[in-house]
């Protein structure tokens, strides 16, 4: 699932343009094409339609790992969940395999969403609160400090891996970045958030920004079919190591699950707690 530095990454090419992207900001849309319906979360197709047609993109956004298109009117939110992707084509090319919903835009170009497994979702929205205001703080905003960070891990008693997965507690980060972090702090996965001491929090705040920040400068991961183009994978310390060497002590990278999800870390470099 594409994370933080995947979305923000599209965000950014679509912002401001790339060798293969032209800028979207200022495009209008002249049609839609809905090719699998459940992919449209809100409103109907019918009213999707209607109100789309004709706004112009007026600055791209986002919010967690939700990529959001802010237009005259509404805002064009989007998930990619497990294996969507977003492409921008000339509007004459053949629909590919697994298009779900298609964009066009004015200058002869389309946004193209893709999702093999078709857990993403697209909404239109006139106000985002509606679905995004439970979500947590983000790691990059000067607003998030150590010391809300430590305030707000001193009440939970879950282990910090799946608190941290919990887009509720802090928004965009998944199972890479978490693992990365964790690593980079020297705290276990199982270890109780309440257990942490500021000095911890703080470390691992720090360790947050950082591997999200380097994540950004490589343009996200590209480990399986669906995001391409990123180069963090080529950097990880921990994430899809099992077995191989831990580059700060050697010991062999272990594999274990937590909150039901594939975790990877040091048993030397994060030991674990009690």
């Amino acid at each position: 699932m594409p994370e933080l530095p995947e979305i923000e990454t599209f965000r950014r090419r679509f912002l401001r343009g790339d060798d293969d992207t032209p800028p979207l900001v200022g495009r209008s849309v002249v049609g839609v094409d809905l090719l699998w319906e459940k992919t449209l979360a809100s409103p109907s197709p019918e009213e999707f339609e209607a109100r789309i047609v004709g706004q112009s993109i007026d600055d791209i956004g986002r919010r967690g790992k939700y990529l959001l298109f802010h237009l005259s009117s509404d805002t064009l939110t989007i998930h990619l969940r497990m294996s969507g992707d977003l492409r921008v084509e000339a509007d004459a090319a053949p629909v590919a395999t697994h298009h779900r919903l298609l964009l066009n835009l004015d200058g002869g170009i389309r946004l193209a969403f893709n999702d093999t497994r078709k857990f993403g979702r697209v909404w239109l929205l006139a106000d985002t609160a509606t679905l995004l205001g439970k979500l947590g703080p983000e790691p990059l905003d000067d607003s998030f400090t150590p010391d809300l960070f430590s305030t707000r891990l001193q009440p939970r008693r879950r282990q910090i891996k799946p608190l941290l997965l919990d887009q509720r507690f802090l928004a965009g980060m998944g199972n890479i970045y978490t693992d990365e972090a964790l690593h980079l702090t020297g705290l276990h996965p199982q270890t109780r958030a309440s257990s942490l001491t500021w000095e911890q929090a703080a470390c691992l705040w720090e360790s947050i920004r950082q591997v999200l920040q380097e994540g950004i400068r490589r343009n996200g991961a590209s480990i399986d079919w669906v995001y391409r183009g990123g180069e963090f994978q080529n950097y990880f310390q921990v994430y899809q190591r099992t077995g191989e060497p831990c580059y700060r002590c050697g010991t062999s990278i272990e594999r274990i699950i937590v909150g039901q999800r594939s975790t990877h870390f040091c048993p030397q470099c994060q030991p674990k707690p009690g």
